[in-house]
């Protein structure tokens, strides 16, 4: 039987119709496949046809030249306002010309083109970069402060010749009133290479702007602000591409000062139209603020904003004259009369003599076999009229009726030969003498003779303008010794927050009657027949106490005749301390008028700061002073009425010592007044 071999191979219609319909789909998937495989290689041939035709000379020139810089944005410093809310430090934008050393393949080359085209000394770009030597070399560093349009115009003009140098705004450090409270504000200024290494300063870089003095270093930490960021892309000529990332700069805290700006500019122009330098301090006799500060001269701070060149500050610290001294906490000077205040506090508290202590003087006295001269010849004189007339015979005599130690207990109590405590830096302790001060000083014992001097305010004794001040805002309150301060309240942004107000230093415990009877002599020294009459305000019951302070001694003042020594440095000082009104002051504080040679003439200062202070209060119009006159020709120093050293063309002759006379100290002005 034959077997059909072939139906072993043929398919069933069902079987060969699903293989067929496999057949087509697999025919689709590689037409589809072929297709993305075409339309990739298509996309990647254009998108290399642009990147490497259409924008060919874009992405060369950044694959050759591109560089990510990365650029600080200095934070701007807070501005500082007086009590009223006028703007007295503020900050404007300045451009500066800067280079950055990595973009920079001929570095000489550039200095000296820069040099060139700006017109500044090649040394001095040298300099700049030395000081920054630590500074990444990708960091601009400022060659030319606050740039001129010439200078930015020059480089601008000049950007293929140099590579590596750049414009850059920045803020600085502007003073709209220029030199007014200048000692107060301070300066600022790139932060040094040893301050860098402070704790205070951790976190700083070469290069930031920090204060140097006054206001500006004291609250350094809250004007400064946090600077912020930027990243861009350059090419090698510095043009910028684009920027990658920004973080804006946080501008420092606002502060509000207790500084008002009418008094302080009153007290300014007080000096100016005395012709005096000095200083003076104006206080609220209950708080403490600080209503005006004054040291002159002074010099500009604006001047150190943009950085000050070398000459300028060689100028500055060879001028005889001393502007960058403040001479309201920095000075230390002989009170003269206005030490008696202290004495009479210092005698009253003591119980040495009761309030109806009186003195015959006729003139002068004897004391440890030494005779000293009073200014004139006052009678029989109590407390009130010795203040009155600034008898120096009254104070001689309690001056040998007292200790020294008590006398160095109630001045410093009441503020002298002590720190003040003010929120500035760098102020300096006056002296009132001791026997320990002397015996650690010395090695010497003090001698009772030597207290004669301290008693109207010269010998050893040196105090501040500050110190004077707080002084006499204790005496006018009653004997709450104030703190000093100048910062009223800051803001961060989110409002104003008071500062901390200090404490009262201290309570100085007078009784009624002490405090009454010194009052009242100082209120005859403005009112009645005294030395302060100049100081005096119509219906303000102004009390206060004149003082001359000697330079040096009359036997050192005619061996520096016909010497070169200028004979202007060795006129007498003058002091006025004062407040008003007598019974519930509201002002008080001290001037002092350098080589005024009486102290009565530093009353029209403070008078006029007194006025303004009331005009103010009162909303009435400030006034203003004439423009002082010319300045006449130098004169060679006299004596003082009120020193009372020598009668007018006359001499002094004095009895022999006592046989056991104490010696008299270095500094000790015998027969020599203090100063009314």
């Amino acid at each position: 039987m034959k077997r059909d071999t072939g139906l072993a191979y043929r398919l069933s219609p069902s079987l060969e119709q699903a293989t067929r319909a496999d057949a087509r789909r697999v025919g689709f998937l590689l037409i589809g496949f072929q297709a993305s495989v075409v339309l990739v290689f298509a996309g990647i041939l254009t998108a290399f046809w642009y990147f490497q035709v259409s924008q060919h000379e874009r992405f060369l020139l950044r694959s050759e030249n591109n560089y990510q810089r990365q650029l600080d944005l200095r934070a701007p410093r807070g501005v500082i306002l007086d009590r009223d809310g006028r703007v007295l430090a503020e900050n404007r934008d300045t451009s500066n010309i800067s280079l950055i050393r990595d973009q920079t393949e001929q570095l000489e080359n550039s200095i000296a083109t820069l040099s060139r085209v700006t017109g500044i000394d090649v040394q001095s770009v040298h300099d700049t970069l030395e000081r920054h030597r630590n500074v990444s070399p990708s960091r601009p560093i400022a060659v030319v402060q606050n740039a001129s349009i010439s200078q930015i115009a020059a480089v601008a003009a000049r950007r293929l010749e140099l590579p590596g140098v750049v414009v850059e705004q920045t803020p600085s450090r502007y003073y709209p009133a220029a030199g007014l409270a200048a000692h107060s504000f301070g300066y600022v200024g790139e932060i040094t290479e040893g301050q860098l290494e402070q704790e205070q300063f951790a976190g700083l870089r070469s290069g930031d702007i920090i204060g140097h003095a006054g206001l500006e270093h004291a609250y350094n930490h809250l004007l400064m602000g946090t600077d912020g960021q930027r990243s861009i892309v350059v090419d090698s000529l510095g043009r910028e591409f684009e920027v990658v990332s920004e973080t804006p700069p946080v501008e420092g805290h606002q502060l509000r000062l207790t500084i008002d700006y009418d008094l302080q500019k009153a007290a300014e122009d007080g000096f100016r139209a005395a012709g005096f330098n000095g200083a003076a301090v104006v206080l609220d006799p209950w708080s403490g603020d600080v209503l005006a500060l004054v040291s002159l001269p002074a010099y500009d701070p604006n001047a150190f904003a943009t950085g000050i060149d070398g000459d300028a500050w060689t100028a500055l610290n060879r001028d005889r004259l001393k502007p960058l001294q403040n001479r309201a906490l920095q000075g230390r000077y002989s009170p003269g009369s206005t030490f008696k205040i202290a004495m009479a506090v210092a005698a009253l508290e003591e119980g040495v003599i009761d309030p109806d202590f009186k003195v015959a003087c006729h003139g002068g006295a004897m004391f440890y076999g030494r005779y000293y001269r009073c200014h004139a010849t006052h009678g029989v004189v109590g407390m009130e009229e010795a203040l009155e007339k600034s008898c120096n015979t009254y104070f001689y005599t309690l001056g040998q009726m007292l200790d020294v130690d008590q006398i160095h207990k109630w001045s410093t109590a009441l503020g002298l030969g002590e720190l003040s405590g003010i929120d500035l830096p760098y102020e300096v302790q006056g002296l009132v003498p001791s026997r320990a001060w002397k015996q650690e000083a010395t090695g010497e014992r003090w001698y009772p003779g030597e207290t004669i001097s301290v008693a109207i305010g010269q010998g050893q004794v040196s105090v501040t303008p500050m110190s004077l001040a707080v002084m006499m805002a204790t005496v006018a309150n009653g004997g709450q010794r104030v703190a000093p301060r100048l910062l009223d309240a800051w803001n961060d942004g989110s409002g104003w927050r008071d500062a901390p107000r200090p404490e009262t230093a201290s309570i100085v415990r007078m009784s009624p009657r002490t405090i009454e009877l010194v009052r009242n002599g100082l209120w005859n020294v403005v009112n009645r027949a005294g030395t302060g009459r100049r100081g005096r305000v119509l219906g303000r019951d102004v009390i206060g106490k004149t003082g001359t302070a000697q330079v040096i001694s009359l036997d050192g003042l005619a061996a520096a005749e016909g010497t070169d020594r200028d004979l202007r440095d060795l006129r007498d000082h003058g002091w006025f301390v004062f407040a008003a009104p007598r019974d519930v002051p509201r002002i008080a504080g001290a001037v002092f008028a350098e080589h005024s040679e009486h102290g009565y003439l530093a009353a029209p200062i403070a008078r006029h700061v007194m006025e303004t202070f009331f005009a103010k209060a009162d909303g009435e119009p400030l006034p203003v002073l004439p423009p002082p006159p010319p300045p006449p020709p130098p004169a060679p120093p006299t004596v003082a009425p009120d020193r009372a050293d020598v009668p007018a063309g006359g001499s002094v002759t004095e009895p022999p010592a006592a046989p056991g006379a104490e010696p008299v100290a270095a500094g000790d002005l015998v027969g020599a007044g203090g100063g009314q």
